[in-house]
Parts: structure tokens; C-alpha cells; sequence
């Protein structure tokens, strides 16, 4: 049966592929999984259909026969656990990937979303001033010990995985703020990311959402 997933119907980030059903779609992309998008308004979000979904009312989730999830990276995991492509068969390197999984969401990603609390929310804030500098502080923290343990290698851990596809995914949401461009090796991490064919499949096909444009 083919997987159904929920997205903005007027995304936030215009199209820059980085709202949270990207990763869903970039997941199905690696694994060869065709899926079928539903587009949900702001309102809808908050109806009790939708909420049946996605019980604190946000996207995406996932609809697969009577399966229904919700959380990015529950749903990411899902697909890895069932389709070959993005986690590794040997039990160790399995384990260590759902790691780094667990890695982005809990630690990289927090505070990255603060700041972009700060930055887009929180302009009008007297406090914001003070602020700012501090949650930039932590996120070039954690950035700085990511970056010393990726080193030079290509991926997070060998092969590419779905821990890289999340890691991406979360520093993706530096982009423009230049505090990426302080660790070189990660911004040629995420540029391999971007690079990925299904990667490029499911950012086209997002774009085509705030576009209004089929993607080619």
C-alpha cells in the first residue's frame, strides 16, 4: 500500500525545504518508496481529523494501511527499520546510526530551533540582544564537537545513513546565518547531503508545493 504523509499547504520557509516533511520525503526518496502527499492548511492542522494524525496538531505524519504516525523522526525511523537503504545491516553500525538519529534531534537540533525562535519570534523582545549571543553560543558548541567527530570522513559513521539525513536536515536550518561557515567540514557534510539524488527528488518535490509547479 502506498505510504500517504501531511504537509503545509503554505509552508513557513517558502519552500527552502526546511520544514519537517522533508526528511519523510527524502527518506522514502533514499529507499525507492513511492508515497502520496497530503496538503493540510493552518486550520485543518487544528481540526479533529487531523489531530486524530497528529495529536499536538503539526506535520508531518504518515499513513500506511491502518498505521498512522506522527514525530519526523519516528516516522524516518520507520521507513529505515522496513526498507534497505538507510540503515546499516550489521547490528553495531545499525545501533550507532538510530544514535546519531537520537543525536540531532535531542542535541543539535534544541538549540538551532532557539535561535530561530529568537531570530524570527522574539525580534520585538528587549531581552532579545542579550539572548541571541547566548544560544549561538551553544549551538556553536555542539557544532564544534560534531565537527571534531566527523573530522574528514564523508559520513557520521561509514555509509550513509539515516543519523546523516536527520544531521543534515537539522543543520540545514543554519542556512544563511553564517555560523555553519565556521566548521568547513560541516558545511561540505551537508553540501554531499544536498548532492544526494533523493535528496534533490524530495527538495523539488517540496519546492513544487510553494511554487504551485510539478517538479521535472
Amino acid at each position: 500500500m502506498t505510504p500517504t504523509i501531511t504537509a503545509f499547504e503554505r509552508s513557513p520557509d517558502r519552500g527552502r525545504g526546511l520544514a519537517r516533511d522533508m526528511r519523510v520525503r527524502w527518506a522514502l526518496e533514499e529507499v525507492g518508496l513511492p508515497y502520496k502527499v497530503r496538503l493540510v492548511s493552518f486550520k485543518a492542522m487544528k481540526e479533529p481529523a487531523h489531530l486524530a494524525l497528529h495529536p499536538f496538531g503539526q506535520i508531518p505524519t504518515f499513513e500506511e494501511g491502518d498505521l498512522a504516525l506522527f514525530e519526523s523522526g519516528a516516522i524516518v525511523f520507520h521507513i529505515a527499520e522496513r526498507h534497505a537503504g538507510l540503515l546499516p545491516d550489521e547490528a553495531n553500525a545499525r545501533a550507532r546510526a538510530i544514535s546519531w538519529m537520537f543525536a540531532a534531534l535531542n542535541t543539535v537540533e534544541p538549540p538551532i530551533l532557539e535561535r530561530q525562535t529568537a531570530v524570527l519570534l522574539e525580534r520585538d523582545e528587549t531581552w532579545r540582544e542579550q539572548r541571541l549571543p547566548m544560544v549561538e553560543d551553544r549551538i556553536r558548541d555542539r557544532l564544534g564537537e560534531l565537527s571534531g567527530r566527523l573530522g574528514d570522513a564523508d559520513w557520521l559513521d561509514g555509509a550513509f545513513s539515516a543519523g546523516d539525513l536527520m544531521m543534515v536536515h537539522v543543520l540545514l536550518r543554519l542556512s544563511g546565518s553564517g555560523i555553519l561557515d565556521e566548521y568547513p567540514n560541516l558545511s561540505a557534510y551537508v553540501a554531499r547531503g544536498e548532492a544526494r539524488p533523493a535528496y534533490k527528488r524530495a527538495f523539488a518535490a517540496q519546492l513544487a508545493v510553494f511554487t504551485g509547479k510539478s517538479p521535472t
